[in-house]
């Protein structure tokens, strides 16, 4: 994949792969990001949610094909991806999804790139930048802060980490559950 309209690296685990579909796509990959375009624009048609879509694939075969869910599920966390990993895993009954794929409409927001990372997924495919959605109104504030780019900012969150006796019981719970929970 060496033409202008691709560029690839490593992050973590996850190979990212940013495509404008363009002729020089590896087989199979095509269908795939169409299919997550076409599940944004059956989002927006239904009044779902904005215009993302994603697929989940596993050996070059479709586990689910998934499209933004906020307005429906009055859910801010119902983005196309985390959807997607989300049914994904019911449908697998699994929640490491590392023989899997994920194909994007739009680069992840920070949130859905960290349920792939958490996921395992081990590779992201996505069409569109983040600015495309950004100049249409949809706010990237989470990314412009961590890039430290941010011009504006619509919550203004304060954060603040617990102190005292609150903060230490909310460690223990780790050291005391250490040995009855296993994550993989």
């Amino acid at each position: 994949m060496g033409d202008a309209n691709a560029v690839e690296a490593k992050v973590g685990t996850i190979s990212v792969v940013a495509s404008a579909l363009s002729g020089n796509q590896e087989v199979g990959q095509d269908r795939f990001l169409t299919k997550a375009v076409e599940e944004a624009y059956k989002g927006v048609e239904r009044g779902d949610g904005g215009p993302f879509g994603a697929v989940v694939v596993r050996n070059d075969e479709v586990v689910v094909s998934c499209h933004n869910m906020v307005l429906r599920n009055s859910d801010p966390t119902a983005h196309a991806e985390v959807t997607a990993i989300r049914e994904a895993c019911k449908k697998l009954n699994q929640i490491e999804l590392s023989d899997c794929e994920i194909y994007a409409s739009c680069e992840p927001c920070p949130m859905c790139f960290g349920a792939i990372h958490l996921s395992r997924i081990k590779r992201l495919v996505y069409g569109a930048r983040a600015e495309a959605a950004i100049a249409i109104g949809f706010d990237d504030f989470i990314a412009d802060a961590i890039r430290g780019t941010g011009v504006y900012q619509k919550a203004q969150t304060e954060i603040k980490r617990a102190d005292g006796d609150d903060a230490i019981l909310a460690e223990q719970v780790f050291e005391k559950t250490k040995a009855k929970f296993t994550m993989y």
